[in-house]
């Protein structure tokens, strides 16, 4: 695994991704905000005035088991694809009861009931996604989720979260914030 890297998203009046809508899924929502910028780095050039800025780094994969680590490393795409126009912010927060559990807990409701990397494993590579750790950076979210995809993949997208969503794991979230993106060319 390459080594964990920051990253910072901008809420503000400016930035490469619009924001289509910023929706409180559960618990408290973040502030308005026009655009989103992602910036690869822990202490970016802010613009004036941000609406709200998260951050978060890769970590080191958690939960997988071997084969479905390879698993998804066969069919992962990268990141700014050209035709992945639409995208999806979604910081989480679990509960204290979550984190309160042991690892082989949580990864059975995460995987053997909810089936969380299965259902992921299926929207690839149609859907590219990538995992931010907050929760040890001291952040108000535990996980900044990103995903970007085609704009003839949004119904699979939507399929995607409602399906999590509806999973025994989402019991355990205290606060979702939904956000949904275009990148302008």
């Amino acid at each position: 695994m390459a080594a964990p890297f920051p990253v910072v998203f901008v809420g503000a009046d400016s930035g490469s991704w619009r924001i289509q809508r910023c929706d409180a899924v559960v618990g408290e929502g973040l502030p308005q905000a026009a655009r989103l910028n992602v910036l690869p780095t822990r202490e970016p050039l802010l613009p004036a005035n941000p609406a709200f800025i998260l951050r978060g780094s890769t970590g080191h994969v958690r939960y997988v088991e071997q084969t479905e680590k390879l698993d998804l490393a066969k069919v992962t795409p990268p990141l700014a694809r050209p035709e992945a126009s639409c995208g999806a912010l979604i910081p989480i927060r679990k509960s204290d009861a979550w984190w309160e559990l042991p690892q082989d807990q949580r990864r059975a409701i995460l995987e053997q009931r909810s089936r969380h990397i299965s259902l992921g494993l299926a929207y690839l590579p149609a859907v590219a996604r990538r995992l931010y750790h907050a929760r040890e950076l001291g952040e108000p979210f535990d996980f900044l989720t990103w995903f970007e995809y085609a704009p003839e993949h949004a119904s699979a997208f939507e399929e995607l979260v409602a399906a999590l969503r509806a999973s025994e794991e989402w019991r355990y979230v205290e606060r979702e914030v939904d956000l949904r993106l275009v990148r302008d060319d």
